[in-house]
């Protein structure tokens, strides 16, 4: 009896070890060779500063990738907010030969069937920062729940517990990645029974757009609390409230250069403060290094959560100074940080956060 133990023991000991190795081999950067393969990337819009900043991020580190030997090639399509172009562009990359597709969405249901012949032919598609249903596509995205619940949070910070109105500023209708972040804003006002949304609107991400529809709304809303947005519309709502003769509630910003510098503006010119928060242009190029680590082998789980980037109040200066004129507040995804990102969320262990620069 003592000797069968002793062989189950070191049976099961050995086992266990072969499954620590393997689980240890699978963290950090994979190694497979992924020199001759190609990733493209279909975006849905690139109508404003955000979209343009995150195909310049992808095209940086895919030219960075080819030259170090990493990739054979990349490419872009945009397709103007049309699904229906985006479904034809992904079949056409299909044909193209691509090994992978990294797709920023116009429709969380409208590109399944494109996505699912893409999976079907053996390529690797990463949807990001957008509702994609194709349950054969990984997924790269933000916590959209967490993202209305740090704005409503910071709000509850300056406004307490009275009764407060909101305007909501969405993005655009139909947009994946809209319908998630208003239901986020549902979930997180849930918790605030005192705040009351007293208005709508579809800014587009964009300045023009917001300043239009706020100023459209504003004659038929009560005095404002506070304003919700998704980011790009920031400015836009400040100078709706300026134009309109009112003083300006707490607007959340979203990391773009020019509500960065009104905030700046405001807070040196009367003690305003607010909070700024949202997705980096450059999670294209976590989409793209998790796309090119599966190629090369690594497990990856069908869901990888990217951490947003925050910039409060005594941040601002440091975050200001690093964005161009009418650029968006960034940070670069080298390989060896994505695969970290990835790494934590197999483990379920805390994202890596992007600092403030030094």
């Amino acid at each position: 009896m003592k000797l069968g133990f002793h062989k189950t023991a070191t049976a099961t000991l050995l086992t266990s070890a072969m499954f620590c190795g393997t689980a240890m081999a699978q963290e950090g950067v994979a190694t497979g060779d992924t020199s001759g393969k190609k990733i493209a990337f279909s975006n849905s819009y690139a109508g404003n500063s955000f979209r343009q900043v995150m195909i310049k991020s992808f095209e940086t580190i895919g030219a960075k990738a080819k030259a170090d030997g990493k990739i054979a090639a990349t490419i872009v399509v945009s397709s103007n907010n049309s699904v229906t172009e985006q479904a034809s562009q992904i079949q056409n990359l299909i044909l193209q030969g691509y090994d992978a597709i990294i797709v920023l969405a116009g429709s969380d249901t409208a590109l399944n069937g494109a996505i699912k012949d893409a999976c079907n032919a053996g390529i690797v598609v990463v949807a990001f920062a957008s509702g994609v249903t194709e349950p054969c596509a990984y997924v790269v995205d933000y916590n959209l729940d967490s993202y209305a619940k740090a704005e409503l949070d910071y709000m509850s910070s300056r406004l307490g517990d009275k009764s407060a109105n909101i305007l909501e500023i969405r993005g655009m209708a139909g947009d994946g990645f809209d319908k998630r972040l208003n239901e986020g804003v549902t979930k997180a006002l849930a918790a605030h029974p005192n705040y009351k949304r007293v208005g709508e609107v579809y800014g587009q991400w964009t300045a023009t757009v917001a300043q239009k529809e706020v100023s459209g709304v504003l004659p038929s809303l009560p005095k404002i609390d506070g304003v919700l947005t998704q980011g790009g519309d920031g400015y836009g709502a400040a100078q709706a409230f300026k134009a309109a003769g009112r003083n300006l509630p707490i607007i959340i910003m979203g990391n773009r250069q020019d509500e960065l510098a009104l905030w700046k503006q405001e807070h040196d010119a009367t003690g305003y403060e607010t909070f700024s928060l949202g997705a980096t242009p450059s999670v294209s190029q976590v989409a793209f290094w998790v796309a090119q680590q599966i190629l090369a082998g690594k497990d990856v789980p069908k869901f990888v959560e990217v951490p947003l980037l925050q910039i409060q109040q005594q941040d601002l200066d440091a975050w200001l100074k690093t964005v161009p004129e009418g650029g968006v507040a960034n940070a670069d995804y080298p390989q060896d940080l994505v695969a970290k990102i990835i790494d934590a969320n197999v483990r379920k262990e805390p994202l890596p956060m992007v600092p403030a620069p030094k």
